[in-house]
């Protein structure tokens, strides 16, 4: 008879890997370790450091994080195309997921509306474990695929959508689940991860990998990684907007002034892009029911509100375009 061959590799990896290969059992392995658990070298007596010396070396790891992101540009040029076509086409800009992943990504939907003036049905965030999630841990939410799916199928998901999945880990399953999801309805998907090589890449047509090494404290992804997220989406959502004409040089013209500062704010950009004074702003306001494009417009090519909105239409809601067709 032959000898069976030694288990001597999958024993050092795993130590049930050759019992469960001798009674025929599938062998699984663990899942690799992601870059965002790993003790990072530099922190290794970090509960012995000063406060100064903590907060320098802190300071020296958020240093390197703008420049991981800009290594992922041509990823999220790829995954800000999927969301202009998107919303372009009546469709939505979804981003999901759990923890400071998720709560990013409805920080980054709930800015939209003031911001840009979108509904706030356009730009839409997902948490898992829902609204109470966004103050408190909600345990286990983040580990059910189904509930990501559940999630997407709740909104009314459609093929004109698209579903940005973000993950520091590179392998929450309440992202998967929304990812694969989305898949089979036919909408676009980005992966959003802190992990090279990260399991969501696989699920998502865009893959945004940025590698940020590991967090000063070891597994804390509202660390570098957070602020990194922070960085890629704050890039999509404002990229996409100058693309859908929200943007005219860099003003704001489609901020909703909701508010004292907004209201001020909005006269100051009618200010800077027609070069007029405050009295003339706030007239040009007022008439435009404080939409700032609008009064841009109308003082730019010195037509009436309601002329003024009628250029734009034909402009598609761009200014420069609106301007450029007047006489």
């Amino acid at each position: 008879m032959p000898q069976r061959a030694p288990c001597v590799k999958q024993r050092a990896t795993h130590p049930s890997a050759c019992a469960a290969s001798r009674r025929g059992a599938p062998v699984t392995t663990p899942h690799p370790t992601p870059a965002t658990e790993t003790p990072n070298p530099l922190t290794g007596e970090l509960d012995a450091m000063s406060i100064d010396e903590i907060l320098r070396v802190m300071n020296d790891e958020d240093a390197g994080v703008a420049g991981a992101v800009s290594a992922a540009i041509p990823e999220i040029a790829r995954a800000v195309d999927l969301a202009v076509a998107a919303l372009s086409a009546g469709g939505r800009l979804v981003y999901q997921g759990a923890g400071t992943s998720g709560r990013l990504g409805v920080l980054d939907a709930a800015e939209c509306p003031p911001t840009f003036g979108t509904d706030p049905a356009q730009v839409v965030g997902l948490l898992a474990g829902g609204h109470e999630a966004m103050f408190r841990a909600i345990e286990g939410a983040e580990d059910s695929r189904e509930l990501g799916a559940d999630d997407l199928s709740g909104i009314g998901l459609t093929e004109r959508d698209v579903v940005v999945g973000i993950a520091a880990s590179g392998r929450t399953p309440y992202v998967i689940g929304g990812l694969d999801e989305a898949r089979r309805i036919g909408a676009a998907t980005v992966a959003i991860s802190c992990s090279p090589n990260a399991e969501i890449s696989a699920h998502a047509d865009v893959a945004i990998e940025i590698d940020n090494g590991p967090e000063v404290l070891t597994g804390s992804t509202r660390l570098k990684a957070g602020t990194s997220q922070k960085l890629v989406l704050n890039m999509i959502s404002t990229a996409t907007m100058v693309r859908l004409g929200k943007v005219y040089g860099n003003l704001m013209v489609d901020v909703r002034p909701s508010n004292e500062k907004l209201v001020a704010r909005a006269v100051r950009i009618v200010q800077a892009a027609t070069d007029c004074d405050t009295a003339t702003a706030r007239r040009a306001l007022d008439e435009a029911d404080g939409h700032a494009k609008t009064a841009i417009v109308a003082i730019l090519c010195d037509v009436d509100a309601a002329t003024a909105r009628e250029r734009l239409s034909a402009g598609a809601g761009f200014v420069r375009e609106a301007v450029r067709a007047r006489g």
